[in-house]
């Protein structure tokens, strides 16, 4: 495994992730230019019918469009993935068995989205092999909502960096800042499935050989070489080889079943499903 590199689906958070609580500028800003009227005009709004809504606006540079999703108040950003339209969605909690495994580097099965036909006026979901009819909220109407509602970047913090097993069936987990100014932020977790819990952090070292997280613990060591283990090393005497679980293909895993994850919200339309 290659851990001097976030896994895959961090690179899909890391284009829009921060704070929730921090606001943004919506595509159509306040409508002060005729750029930014045409975009409020090509913008549409969908839902479930529950009080979940799904944004889907015109994307300049891609030439495809953005999401946002929301209660109607207010709206986070959807993480958009390259080589797309932008309305497909990296979400680990729903799989998608008939997907591609491997598609320009990325596990399609864990891809989720929404379709919106601009012509025909309708909109749909999916959440891996879950089907979600959406309905097209009326254009004043959603623009009315689209005006007082507020903006937020994806809520997403940390995404999965590395994953490791002992023989009695415990995982290590580490996993990393997405945002630039929190990217040498690591956290460490240790348990059985389900059972992770975090581990007080002490130390990071990171070298040609590969990287020691340090915790109160004791000391987790990734190295770099595949012919070698990983080792977790307990109050500095008890040594404990580890066999690396592939973080890319195991994210339902890790998003479901470790329980580190649990509740959190990863700002997709599929939150709520």
């Amino acid at each position: 495994m290659n851990f001097q590199r976030i896994a895959a689906v961090a690179v899909s958070f890391a284009c829009s992730a921060s704070l929730a609580s921090e606001s943004i500028q919506p595509p159509w800003g306040k409508e002060e230019n005729l750029g930014q009227k045409m975009v409020m005009e090509s913008t549409a709004v969908c839902t479930d019918g529950k009080g979940h809504y799904v944004v889907v606006t015109p994307e300049e540079e891609r030439g495809g469009d953005q999401l946002f999703y929301g209660d109607g108040k207010q709206f986070v950003q959807v993480p958009s993935m390259p080589w797309t339209s932008g309305t497909s969605f990296v979400d680990p909690r729903f799989f998608n068995k008939s997907a591609n495994p491997n598609f320009r580097g990325q596990d399609w099965r864990v891809v989720s989205e929404v379709e919106f036909d601009r012509k025909e006026k309708k909109c749909t979901m999916r959440c891996g092999e879950k089907n979600i009819p959406l309905t097209v909220v009326e254009t004043a109407q959603g623009a009315d909502i689209l005006r007082k509602a507020s903006y937020a970047p994806n809520p997403q913090e940390f995404a999965p960096y590395a994953l490791l097993r002992d023989t009695k069936g415990n995982y290590y987990f580490v996993d990393k800042g997405i945002k630039t100014l929190e990217q040498k932020n690591y956290r460490v977790f240790i348990g059985p499935r389900g059972g992770l819990k975090a581990q007080k952090m002490t130390n990071v070292i990171a070298d040609s050989e590969g990287e020691i997280f340090s915790t109160k613990k004791g000391d987790l060591r990734l190295v770099l070489d595949k012919a070698k283990s990983s080792v977790w090393i307990e109050n500095k005497k008890k040594s404990l080889e580890l066999r690396q679980v592939p973080v890319e293909e195991n994210l339902p895993l890790i998003y479901n079943d470790l329980g580190v994850y649990e509740g959190i919200r990863l700002g997709t339309p599929c939150d709520d499903q």
